[in-house]
């Protein structure tokens, strides 16, 4: 029977009607493992075999070091690394056999080419342990077969994100090539190519045996003295409060004893949730069904590469002379009952949702028309609200790791992830930027939210094979949380973006109000679509990886505050006190920068962590106690205390950090968050201060109120605290605003500005205005694998003097063996856009890529910034950067490029001190 012949008549099967149609005469198995087909299993239950053992394989320890739950890919990933960088007391439970969860119907997939750096690092380091590592260390093969990667392109837009990869392939040595349609056919025969635009060709992608690869992990792990234990189910953890109020791991409780602890490590799969539950760590992820079907022999398949056409949402991967055939769809089903119950038939597998695969898989390969299906394999896949895993030490509980929700990924990201979890476990943090996967960039009032984790989550697998646009935002999970000035600014015309639940503006349409409307689930289960929707149908204007078509808008917000005055909304932001007993110390310790000065100073500093990478760069305040007891902006305090104010987005990861720094280090101090209730808006331009002084009751001269200072004043009738900063590179003042104060204060500075040209502006007008003045971006080009002397923002670490802070030990270290890598800006006189991730090379050698890029329209370039590094391994100094030609290369086509030291844009710093 055909490919679509089975599906179609497996389809009519599930519904009523003739018994003729029933599939009784044709092959059909099921791949689920023996154990678990046709079963129910409640988590916490050993799945016994017949004949098999019903106890653990071997004695349970009295204690370990670490504790890893899950025997898939990261945790047997984890449990290797661990036992690598030298953990020898670390035990695996598993509460069946190894792969048993999700690993076991892993396509094993690994494709080298992601749009993130730190992506292409992480996979490179599980091809390097799956394909070599493995092998060399215990003499067995796992599985990897380098059959090569295909990716088809049916418009311009998916090829170029293809050539996108490919540019950013080239800085890490990554062989990719685009090819043509005919070039396409000459490699894979049977491939139809008449609806192909182009392809991207990389021929070392390849596929992983999932139970060959976490076997052969596990058995390095155990000959380097870690224990794996099967058929051990964890029935809870045991939570313990030290002396100083903080919660810690102090036990895993199985059906055949107790291990003692310090450490658990969740790698759970899609039973993540429930174990977090067990300690009280809330876990953001879905359960989902995902399904694939193995075809029958297929003549002239053999050694041809694994294909992704994600235009028809369809993988196929080479299975020996067969292919397998999934993908993702926009209506998943959710696999609700995964917390009481994990159950394999041949029914999960809904054919009504998965035609649409079986139908591009028949265009992409028209010979499986004629090809009959072996076998169909559906098992549960955890999803995430934003598509990226969960990892990292949970706020709540220390001690507690997550390793989970890997959106399908957790074979080809195992080798990477399960190496820095274990750096992350041993020495209190990752070794790269992993700040996209740290559970603590989410908001505590998201992953309690049930709604926002399901649509998100749905979203994110929807979504899994849509191209990755600059300028995209979430549909699911909007309208979180929302400012004070919302409403008022939705009114104007602002097109918000969302970020970590935060609707925050991105920029103001001259087409009037767009709301964000309730999530509709594309349409899936019955809901209507909102077939009316503005917010929608402009956000669909701006996928293009070209200038988006909001591109005047944006420059019109930029110029405006470069010659006039503009007010940006920036109320998302985080607004934290530290005040207590040992609050200087505390702030000595936390911040690079001297923030002890007077009350009525405002700093610009880092935050470190202990290799000397920046965790954060934010601004802290000297205040004094309010005159009479509490105040929105001065909570009551004795001694010294400070104010900090972070951007929104990285909020929820500063918190953590800090407070983890103060649990340490033992600091008697309270960290308050007062984000909900503190508005700010920003007003800056060579005419804020003429347009502020007819709204504060205070002089705003140089003299009266100098740069990085601020006081508590009058703003029509209201109190608020004026920050003499700028985030855009021009004269201006931020108002730190309560939160009931918020909207009379704002329409007071739009009046007094009508007069002054005042204008609205958004994020999309800061990231451009900000990139042109040089100012750092935390999580685009200041990361927590970043040094500040890297960065330039040595003038932010009190080096010169004896304080002692986080990080510096590091620090020196590095400073004093040079820089061996650095920043640089970089400007392209042609008009052309640029995102970040574009290739740097000097002198024809690739050098680094850039982290961020914009169009500054004061200069009127396309400007970027990049780490470069001296491929010798040498120290990149000025002269290095002097003597070097550089060019910049976008979707394959290279560019010139001017490197600078400084930023071009007002190099002496003249704007933000008032001198025009």
């Amino acid at each position: 029977m055909s490919f679509v012949g089975a599906a179609v008549l497996w389809a009519a099967a599930r519904r009523p009607g003739p018994a003729f149609l029933r599939p009784v005469a044709f092959r059909w198995y099921s791949s689920a493992p023996e154990h678990t087909s046709l079963k129910s299993v409640p988590y916490g239950t050993t799945l016994k075999q017949e004949g098999g053992p019903s106890g653990p394989s071997k004695p349970l320890p009295r204690s370990a070091d670490v504790v890893v739950i899950g025997g898939g890919s990261l945790g047997c990933q984890t449990l290797y690394h661990l036992a690598k960088m030298g953990m020898k007391n670390a035990v695996l439970l598993e509460r069946d056999r190894l792969t048993a969860g999700t690993t076991w119907h892993t396509a094993g997939l690994l494709w080298q080419l992601r749009p993130s750096d730190v992506e292409v690092e992480l996979l490179a380091h599980t091809r390097q342990v799956v394909s070599s590592d493995l092998e060399q260390e215990t003499g067995l093969h796992t599985g990897w077969i380098q059959n090569g990667g295909l990716f088809i392109a049916s418009n311009k837009q998916r090829l170029d994100e293809y050539k996108r990869l490919m540019s950013l392939g080239k800085v890490y040595g990554i062989e990719s090539y685009v090819l043509s349609p005919a070039e396409t056919k000459d490699l894979y025969p049977l491939m139809n190519i008449e609806d192909l635009y182009g392809t991207l060709y990389v021929p070392k992608d390849g596929t992983m045996d999932p139970a060959g690869t976490c076997s052969t992990l596990a058995r390095a792990a155990t000959a380097r003295g870690a224990t794996v234990i099967e058929n051990c189910p964890v029935t809870g953890i045991q939570v313990q409060l030290d002396d100083l109020g903080v919660h810690r791991v102090r036990a895993v409780v199985t059906p055949h004893g107790t291990i003692e602890t310090p450490c658990v490590v969740n790698c759970a799969g899609v039973w993540a949730e429930k174990l977090g539950r067990m300690a009280g760590v809330s876990v953001p992820l879905i359960a989902m069904h995902h399904a694939y079907v193995v075809t029958e022999r297929i003549d002239g398949i053999q050694n041809m590469p694994n294909v992704r056409d994600h235009d028809a949402s369809v993988y196929l991967r080479l299975q020996g002379d067969a292919l397998s055939v999934g993908g993702y769809e926009q209506n998943p089903i959710f696999w609700d009952e995964v917390s009481d119950k994990f159950a394999f038939s041949l029914f999960d597998l809904d054919w009504d949702v998965f035609m649409q695969h079986i139908e591009g898989a028949v265009n992409r390969i028209p010979v499986l028309e004629r090809t009959g299906i072996k076998s169909t394999v559906c098992g549960p896949e955890s999803f995430t609200p934003d598509h990226k895993p969960l990892m990292g030490e949970a706020p709540e509980v220390r001690g507690f790791f997550l390793g989970c929700g890997f959106n399908s990924a957790g074979m080809m990201l195992g080798g990477g992830c399960g190496r820095e979890l274990a750096h992350w476990i041993i020495h209190g943090r990752p070794e790269k930027d992993m700040y996209g996967y740290d559970i603590r960039r989410f908001h505590h009032s998201l992953t309690k939210s049930n709604r926002w984790i399901r649509e998100r989550s749905h979203e994110s697998y929807a979504k899994n094979y849509s191209v990755v646009f600059p300028y995209d935002e979430p549909l699911a999970g909007r309208n979180m949380r929302r400012d004070p000035l919302h409403q008022v600014l939705l009114e104007k015309g602002c097109i918000f973006q969302e970020r970590h639940g935060w609707e925050r503006p991105g920029y103001f349409s001259r087409e009037g109000a767009a709301p964000v409307l309730d999530y509709d689930y594309y349409g899936a289960y019955g809901t209507s679509r909102n077939s009316i929707y503005k917010y929608n149908d402009l956000l669909g204007q701006e996928y293009t990886f070209d200038f988006p078509s909001h591109h005047p808008v944006i420059r019109d917000e930029c110029l405006t505050c470069r010659n006039a005055v503009a007010v940006f909304n920036m109320s998302y932001f985080g607004k934290f006190f530290l005040i207590g007993p040992d609050a200087k110390q505390a702030a000595d310790w936390l911040f690079s920068a001297d923030v002890n000065k007077v009350v009525g100073s405002t700093v610009y500093t880092c935050m470190l962590n202990r290799d000397g990478g920046v965790e954060s760069d934010l601004t802290v305040s000297r205040i004094e106690p309010p005159a009479a007891g509490q105040s929105p902006l001065a909570p009551a305090f004795e001694g010294h205390g400070y104010y900090l104010a972070v951007g929104g987005a990285v909020a929820q990861h500063n918190w953590s950090h800090i407070q983890a720094v103060l649990q340490d280090r033992g600091f008697r101090c309270s960290l308050l968050d007062r984000s909900e209730d503190i508005g700010m808006i920003s007003i800056q331009g060579p005419k804020s201060r003429d347009l502020l002084q007819d709204v504060l009751d205070t002089d705003l001269s140089n003299e009266a109120f100098p740069f990085s200072t601020h006081k508590l004043v009058q703003a029509a009738g209201h109190q608020v605290r004026a920050m003499r900063l700028s985030f855009v590179g021009e004269m201006g003042w931020e108002l730190h605003i309560p939160r009931e104060s918020c909207v009379p204060v704002y329409q007071a500075v739009m009046a007094a500005g009508a007069k002054y040209g005042l204008c609205n502006a958004g994020y999309r007008a800061i990231d451009s205005l900000s990139i042109e003045k040089g100012y750092r971006h935390w999580h685009a080009d200041l990361r927590p694998d970043d040094s500040p002397l890297e960065a330039g923002l040595g003038f932010t670490c009190k080096l010169r003097g004896s304080i002692p802070f986080l990080g510096r030990e590091a620090l020196e270290t590095r400073q004093a063996r040079g820089l061996r890598r650095r920043i640089l800006c970089f400007t392209v006189s042609e008009k052309v856009p640029m995102f970040g991730l574009e290739a740097i090379f000097r002198n024809g050698t690739p050098v680094g890529h850039l982290r961020r890029s914009d169009f500054g329209f004061a200069l009127d370039k396309t400007i970027g910034y990049g780490y470069i590094r001296d491929p010798d391994g040498g120290v990149v100094s000025a002269d290095f950067v002097k003597s070097g030609k550089f060019t910049i290369e976008r979707m394959g086509v290279v560019y010139k490029a001017a490197a600078h030291l400084k930023s071009p844009f007002d190099p002496e710093n003249k704007r933000v001190k008032g001198i025009y």
